[in-house]
């Protein structure tokens, strides 16, 4: 059956330091990643130094498998990947990060296991590390300093894989304009409270005036409720200058 939520093994090639197994596994977890899998670490495993370094990924590390090479720990994986910050002279395609994280997911929606080897610390993968794999992942950085550490490697993938995951939300659909018959409604309201105070002066701009009102308030493309919000305050300052001409000026004793 296939499963789209498999995710890709992990795969440390000759790992060194057992605090970088342990970052590495932390930085899996961010993204829910589980199987990890360790070629022969330098120092061994279980190692001490790995658990502290986790901060947490306890369940990462005590599941992890051990394997003796590239290809025993690729054994039950249809998709193989290995990352490198310059691909080697061999004729591999070459993807990017997201451009893999795409490939293991689909793959995974037709239940292909994926697995991508990590190279050790210093050196990164060997040609002959590369052999078994079908892709090779690189990542655009800088090209004057493309040095990535083990954990931030493995973190970056595992973002990537995460987010290949994310269903684009759909925008919240927009409020549909108001009818044109409102608009007309207030364009005419402000037109006759602008009269009423007075604002068209200059008879022979009037016609021009209005035109140029009209199109301030069709273009903005006011919902209904917008309509009925702005027709609120244009009554509500004609009812407050009607109250002050009606009270006339104050009278002294």
């Amino acid at each position: 059956m296939s499963n789209p939520d498999q995710a890709p093994a992990i795969i440390l090639v000759r790992p060194q330091l057992g605090m970088n197994i342990g970052m590495a596994a932390r930085a899996m977890a961010n993204f829910a990643l589980d199987d990890l899998r360790l070629v022969s670490p330098r120092d061994g495993w279980p190692n001490p130094d790995a658990g502290p370094a986790a901060a947490g990924a306890d369940h990462v590390l005590e599941s992890a498998r051990l394997a003796e090479s590239p290809a025993e720990a690729l054994a039950d994986c249809q998709l193989t990947f290995a990352t490198t910050v310059r691909p080697r002279d061999m004729p591999k395609p070459v993807v990017t990060p997201r451009e893999a994280a795409a490939m293991i997911r689909a793959g995974a929606a037709r239940g292909l296991k994926a697995g991508i080897l990590f190279g050790p610390e210093r050196s990164g993968l060997t040609a002959d590390d590369l052999a078994p794999v079908t892709t090779v992942i690189t990542c655009p950085v800088n090209p004057g300093f493309g040095s990535l550490n083990l954990a931030q490697a493995v973190l970056l993938m595992g973002y990537e894989w995460f987010q290949s995951d994310a269903a684009p939300r759909p925008a919240a659909a927009p409020l549909p304009p108001a009818p044109h018959g409102e608009v007309a409604g207030l364009i005419a309201h402000l037109e006759t409270a602008l009269e009423n105070a007075g604002y068209f002066h200059v008879p022979d701009r009037t016609p021009a005036t209005k035109r140029s009102l009209a199109q301030l308030l069709t273009r903005p493309a006011f919902t209904s409720e917008e309509v009925r919000t702005l027709r609120g305050i244009i009554r509500a300052l004609s009812e407050a200058r009607k109250r002050r001409t009606n009270s006339g000026p104050e009278r002294q004793v």
